[in-house]
Parts: C-alpha cells; sequence; structure tokens
C-alpha cells in the first residue's frame, strides 16, 4: 500500500457513501485510475467490505464487558469470536493484551435487558470462565448537552 491507497482507505472510514468521482478528486486521481485502486484494495482483502453506522439513541444503556476465556488458544478465540457475532446487542469485540482476553461494547434498552443477556447469552458464550461488567456513564466523545435550566 503506498500513500494514495492509505488516502483513498482514511476517506472511506470517514464517509463511505461518497461517489468515486468525489474521492477521485479529493485524491487528484481520474475517477477511472480511482476505481481501479479501490478495486485492487477490495481484491486484496484490505478493504473487507462497508456498513451503515447507526446512531445509538440517548436511551441505550452501554455496558463494557470484560471476558475471560478458559484457555488463550486459537480455537477457543475463533469459538467465542464466531458465537459474539450472533448478537446485535454486542456493537464491538475487541482482542485484548493483558489482564482479559476481550472487551465488549453491548448496548440495551434497559438494565433488565442486559442482566437477561448477561444470564442467558454472555455467560454462555463458548469458553467464558469470568464476566465483569461496568455501565457507562456517558459517552465523553459526544458533546454534553446541557438541560433547560441548568446553568453553565
Amino acid at each position: 500500500m503506498d500513500q494514495l491507497d492509505r488516502e483513498i482507505v482514511r476517506l472511506l472510514r470517514v464517509n463511505a457513501r461518497r461517489t468515486n468521482n468525489e474521492l477521485a478528486a479529493e485524491v487528484g486521481l481520474s475517477p477511472s485510475a480511482c476505481l481501479r485502486r479501490v478495486r485492487l484494495l477490495e481484491v486484496r482483502g484490505v478493504i473487507t467490505g462497508y456498513t451503515a453506522l447507526v446512531s445509538t439513541s440517548d436511551q441505550l444503556v452501554t455496558v463494557i464487558v470484560q471476558v475471560t476465556l478458559e484457555r488463550q488458544t486459537e480455537e477457543y478465540f475463533a469459538r467465542f469470536e464466531v458465537a459474539v457475532r450472533q448478537h446485535p446487542e454486542i456493537r464491538e469485540c475487541y482482542l485484548m493484551t493483558g489482564a482479559v482476553d476481550y472487551w465488549l461494547r453491548v448496548a440495551v434498552e434497559r438494565s433488565a435487558d442486559y442482566e437477561a443477556l448477561h444470564t442467558n447469552v454472555l455467560s454462555r458464550l463458548p469458553g467464558v470462565t469470568r464476566l465483569h461488567s461496568s455501565y457507562a456513564m456517558r459517552d465523553a466523545m459526544r458533546p454534553r448537552q446541557t438541560r433547560p435550566g441548568a446553568g453553565g
């Protein structure tokens, strides 16, 4: 991958819905050359797919779950990851270094929904020996909205 490929990937990560003509203009290529590069990035597996980012409602409860597996082998990792992908409430899943094997970001509507997910899904995922859950108080990356009359 050269600098142009990296710039194409960066721009597509920000907005994959931009047209090829827009992308080409932004990186300084002709539309046909830009499309050829994008197709090569797809064929080489650099770009593995496109997705829609869905706005999460302020009503959703975010829970960060630290997961420890019974064993740290490729077989255990693979079985766990396949199972995790079956549950849309699990929004993100990271294989970690350090004291825990995985960090999950879970989004549910209510605390009771998380309790059910914990009992019926998370604790039954393949190889899980320990779960540690932390509820997020707020997303610090999003601008804070003040309540009317809250001063400040």
